[in-house]
């Protein structure tokens, strides 16, 4: 049965490109192989579900809000939505760079925020190792482009739930999210070396959609370092699972990276 809509769909390939208007919603960029990178796909109007599953090696711009089950199984390439994301998003995908102007509804850079469930079930390895991870940085958008960090960045209760591996850098400034919010995940003060990881995807932001990252790192009108703005959240390891260690004392330094409470100076 037909719906009778269609699509209108822009695609790059070997310099050349070609426009047409697709008579079906779904499954665009599905199939083509590990032999696509260089090609460009950019969809108009309102595409459907599963944009981009399978992917490996194209790139894809969604120039609008998109539907359920993008980027599934995804292998490498590039996922681009200039608006919100439906749920089971990058559903046991492996590779691959993905930016997302608006919000998640469910299980990336995201610039919004996600309703729930964010990262579940991530095994992606260590992030400074070449292991996968995610960018929340929280903000909300008017009607003229403008944007504004949400009162929370997360307001949801599964934050990197149940985990094994990865990691989720989330700009929150004032330590909203909490770790009654983690199911099995705990806070990580961010290093050095987590800034230079996630800055070239920050700037890479900016140019697709405005959001300058002087502003990412500015609160209350003052420009702050990195590890004063963003909070990473890792994978608990099973060693480290009889430890209680609360967000607040490990961003305040109150303990150190094995969970023991630093002394005061002068205490003996």
């Amino acid at each position: 049965m037909s719906c009778g809509l269609s699509i209108m769909t822009h695609i790059l390939f070997a310099n050349r490109e070609y426009a047409r208007d697709f008579p079906r919603q779904r499954f665009h960029g599905v199939g083509l192989g590990p032999d696509s990178t260089g090609v460009r796909i950019d969809l108009y109007d309102s595409s459907g579900d599963y944009e981009a599953s399978g992917i490996d090696g194209l790139e894809m711009h969604i120039h609008g809000n998109a539907q359920d089950q993008l980027g599934q199984i995804m292998k490498a390439g590039k996922l681009v939505v200039y608006g919100d994301v439906g749920q089971t998003f990058m559903y046991g995908a492996k590779r691959g760079e993905v930016y997302i102007r608006g919000n998640a509804a469910g299980r990336p850079l995201i610039n919004g925020t996600c309703l729930d469930y964010l990262a579940e079930s991530f095994m992606a390895g260590n992030p400074l190792q070449g292991g996968g991870f995610v960018i929340l940085n929280g903000l909300q958008f008017d009607d003229f482009g403008g944007y504004s960090p949400r009162k929370r960045p997360f307001p949801g209760s599964n934050l990197f739930s149940l985990a094994s591996g990865g990691a989720i850098y989330i700009r929150d400034p004032e330590h909203k999210t909490v770790g009654e919010q983690l199911n099995g995940g705990h806070f990580h003060p961010l290093a050095d070396a987590d800034w230079a990881l996630i800055k070239p995807y920050l700037i890479e932001n900016e140019k697709l959609f405005g959001i300058k990252v002087d502003d990412l790192l500015t609160h209350n009108g003052k420009k702050l370092p990195p590890a004063q703005v963003f909070r990473k959240v890792g994978a608990m390891k099973p060693a480290e699972a009889v430890k209680i260690i609360t967000d607040d004392d490990v961003n305040l330094g109150m303990i150190d990276s094995v969970g023991k409470k630093r002394r005061k100076k002068g205490a003996a």
